[in-house]
């Protein structure tokens, strides 16, 4: 069981009086901020408060000196439009949360945001507001805990031993990204992961029975979960009881489905949806504090004692950082190795030398899928970073995810490395969102590049958040052929590339390849999608020596002619091909073509003006830009007179090269497109 700082002996009286003094804080904190920024959702906080006051004055092994100790237990508030119980709770506990950042709530520049932003406080785990997301990012945070207790934990040595607390709402669990990962957990047995589902049977429209008439307990018991019922959220007493009972099972994820009134304390409005999302206004706010006991003035009025309890267990989480710090001392003294590695991946940083592991690959006109090279990568850096985690939604064989050496994660083998997720894109991506943000591992995950959009949500949270998962997606155009155009991805490129803060590359061949790998595993602070080839791709000469810097930098020159060109060639991904080739062609014409590699426009905007200027300089005008995807998106790089060799209709079933030669993917298509854009600026 986890470690967990035992509070101080009081009389029963003496700590119910204490915990009344920190709902009332909590309730009239929210209302007010609620009545300030005339926007927010009182209803949760307002409901939730004394299971809240409990989970965090009893259980929660915090320190708010350190919001970023490794083993301190997380807390995810999955309905993150309740962000005022997370905020109220920060403050009270003695977090860096002022009393006036609470009165700026919602608005510019505050970082009480309307729904919590976990690169803006501290304290707040991950980013919630997207409903589902915040439970399922929390089974990632689970999974990196058990994973990492069980690689460096010992029996004379516990170094990683802390829960992950979650409060969901009926919203969450309607989401279907909740329950591909409630399965995953439930399937994982993670014991140390334990969700308090605040069942107030309302929602937006109404009451929840209007779409939701689930038993979610026995939903949950199905799943392979601990389930504790019917606990009523408005006594302490119960709601400690089941936490308690959550904290004994840990073969078994816990849901604790908590009873509880939406708006507890407000005369007219408990009990409706009208107070989910709105403020209460002065009468009714007035009405629910004097029926609450809270003065109406001063606002933002926190009664005595209403801190007390959370200070005491922040204060019984310090001692417990500092037996955690001892505990390191000792570790290290005892096996210096293994406890060097486990620091190095705690604070984020890659081993000296990684990246010599990673290959180089010879000319090969025949070549070989990137998706193949991919996999090559891997096998070459799994033995060096250990803190990879990797999996596939159900597609190993096809992502080519699962390096050489790496087993199964699961409850029996936990210090293994390799997830199988299952056909669970959504709940893959908010897990890997999870592993990231938990710390002390790199996740990556694999599957389809259509099936990005089955996973969208969470990519966007990744970038949002500025933590940094590697979304490995194969099969990237048209050119997986006899699938056809169910699977044939199209406008997913330019999707992807719209997120901001997302790296998405789409390299050439296996050399490229092994460079994406580099450039995402150096980012800390943003996610990067690698789109890869299903078909073989030439190795290219060119590559050898200079991926490495080129892909690094976004884009790069693969081939150039004597003098100025007459027409530049952009190109990403298997269409590079298509554009050394069709130099070729032009050049037995007298036409001067350069080739630019671009497998990653972000990375080149980047870039200072000069080099850009020295890869596509303003001089040439004449520019075609060559991608088996949409063309929204090029006109940046082709301007107004270039010409963009894409596809803006649905794909077709049928071996790949007669797919790419019947959409126009062939480089005789890329010479006239060359030959009129010369024309065209001429």
């Amino acid at each position: 069981m986890a470690t967990e700082p035992t509070p101080t002996s009081r009389s029963a009286e003496e700590r119910a009086a204490l915990e009344t003094a920190a709902t009332q804080a909590i309730r009239g904190l929210t209302i007010d901020a609620v009545e300030a920024a005339n926007s927010g959702h009182p209803g949760l906080p307002m409901g939730m408060a004394e299971a809240a006051v409990v989970l965090w004055s009893r259980f929660l092994k915090h320190d708010p000196a350190d919001p970023t100790w490794a083993d301190r237990d997380r807390f995810v508030l999955s309905a993150g439009h309740g962000s005022m119980l997370v905020y109220t709770l920060l403050h009270l506990s003695g977090y860096d949360l002022s009393l006036d950042e609470l009165k700026n709530f919602r608005q510019l520049g505050s970082r009480t945001a309307g729904h919590p932003e976990s690169h803006l406080l501290p304290g707040v785990e991950t980013t919630t507001g997207p409903l589902g997301q915040g439970i399922s990012t929390a089974v990632g945070m689970a999974m990196a805990e058990m994973h990492l207790a069980g690689r460096y934990n010992t029996d004379e040595h516990v170094v990683v031993d802390h829960m992950t607390y979650v409060i969901a709402s009926d919203g969450d669990l309607m989401e279907g990204v909740s329950n591909e990962a409630s399965s995953l957990a439930g399937h994982l047995g993670l014991g140390k992961l334990v969700v308090l589902y605040d069942d107030n049977h309302v929602s937006i429209d109404g009451q929840t029975d209007l779409a939701f008439s689930e038993d979610v307990a026995a939903r949950y018991d199905a799943l392979g979960w601990h389930v504790v019922r019917d606990i009523d959220g408005h006594d302490p007493e119960a709601v400690a009881a089941a936490i308690e009972t959550a904290r004994g099972t840990l073969d078994r994820p816990s849901l604790l489905q908590v009873k509880t009134t939406i708006g507890f304390g407000s005369p007219n409005l408990a009990g409706k949806s009208d107070i989910h999302s709105d403020a209460l206004g002065e009468a009714e706010l007035n009405a629910t504090k004097d029926h609450l006991g809270i003065p109406r003035e001063p606002l933002f009025y926190v009664p005595e004692g209403a801190e007390t309890l959370f200070r005491e267990q922040a204060a019984r989480g310090a001692e417990a950082h500092t037996a955690w710090t001892e505990a390191m001392v000792a570790y290290r003294e005892a096996d210096a190795d293994r406890a060097a590695e486990l620091d190095r991946r705690l604070a984020g940083d890659l081993p000296d030398g990684w990246a010599d592991a990673l290959p180089t690959f010879p000319e090969d006109a025949k070549g070989m899928a990137t998706r193949a090279a991919s996999g090559k990568v891997l096998d070459a850096l799994a033995g060096v970073l250990p803190e990879l985690m990797g999996g596939s939604a159900d597609l190993t064989p096809s992502n080519k995810t699962k390096a050489k050496g790496m087993e199964s994660f699961a409850f029996a083998t936990p210090a293994e490395r390799y997830v199988h997720y299952g056909v669970r894109e959504h709940a893959m991506g908010a897990a890997m969102n999870g592993l990231a943000l938990h710390g002390g591992v790199r996740p990556y995950g694999g599957t389809f590049l259509i099936f990005s959009d089955y996973m969208k949500p969470a990519v966007r949270l990744a970038a949002l958040m500025e933590t940094n998962p590697v979304f490995v997606y194969t099969h990237d155009s048209i050119a997986l052929g006899e699938d056809g155009p169910t699977h044939q991805p199209v406008e997913q490129l330019a999707g992807l590339r719209a997120i901001p803060n997302l790296l998405t590359i789409r390299p050439a061949d296996a050399n490229e390849t092994a460079a994406a790998w580099k450039v995402a595993l150096e980012e800390r602070d943003r996610p990067t999608a690698l789109a890869f080839s299903r078909q073989g791709v030439p190795t290219l000469a060119a590559t050898a020596n200079r991926a490495m810097e080129g892909v690094a930098k976004g884009a790069y020159v693969l081939a150039d002619t004597d003098r100025q060109p007459d027409v530049i060639l952009i190109a990403t991904g298997s269409e590079v091909h298509l554009a050394l080739e069709a130099r070729e062609t032009l050049a037995a014409d007298g036409v001067q073509a350069r080739v630019v590699s671009m497998p990653c426009d972000r990375l080149f905007l980047e870039q200072d003006a000069d080099y850009r200027e020295s890869v596509l300089p303003r001089a040439v005008t004449a520019r075609v830009a060559v991608e088996a995807a949409a063309p929204l998106g090029w006109g940046r790089f082709v301007g107004l007179d270039g010409e963009v060799v894409g596809i803006d209709r649905f794909g077709e079933s049928g071996p790949w090269q007669g797919v790419y030669e019947h959409l126009g993917f062939t480089a005789s298509a890329v010479v006239e497109a060359a030959r009129r854009t010369i024309t065209a600026t001429s």
